[in-house]
């Protein structure tokens, strides 16, 4: 259970470290014109918070209780029970192969360990965003600029200290 917490709270880290930082960058450098991450939920979008609440608890409770189903009784899940010309082939749990392996990628040992360490590192990267921006009220890629501007005197040490 733990590993496949892990595994699946990494995945989830990488994907939001790249959804904080991606477009800050594409913004800063006139590409995309989006608000910042610590922003976009004061933003208007096409159906209320309620409504995207509910379908996305839909949504996801129904993924996750398919993955619980695959870390109960391994391979249980593979078979579509919507679409029954769609399966997976016969993988280890956390990794279906499939239509989710579309370049391929064989789960060797290697790669299972270096997507961990990744995703460990992502895990981190996340909460140093969220107290990055609570001390300086800017997002990773304002702040790097910052300190490439100056890096003498645009630290962690000038930040704590109030200068």
């Amino acid at each position: 259970w733990f590993v496949q917490a892990e595994l699946v709270n990494g995945r989830w880290a990488m994907l939001g470290v790249a959804g904080m930082l991606l477009p800050e960058v594409f913004t800063q450098i006139g590409i995309i014109n989006v608000p910042k991450w610590y922003d976009a939920g004061k933003q208007e979008y096409f159906a209320s918070s309620s409504t995207l609440f509910v379908i996305e608890f839909i949504l996801f409770h129904y993924v996750e209780i398919r993955r619980w189903q695959d870390i109960k009784n391994p391979g249980s899940v593979n078979q579509d029970p919507i679409f029954k010309q769609y399966s997976l082939p016969p993988n280890e749990v956390g990794y279906p192969g499939g239509i989710f392996n579309p370049l391929n990628f064989a789960p060797t040992a290697e790669a299972k360990e270096k997507e961990l360490a990744n995703g460990r590192l992502a895990m981190l990267a996340f909460l140093g965003f969220i107290v990055q921006h609570n001390v300086t009220g800017k997002g990773p890629f304002d702040n790097l600029l910052q300190h490439l501007s100056d890096p003498w005197h645009n630290t962690i040490i000038q930040t704590f200290g109030g200068n």
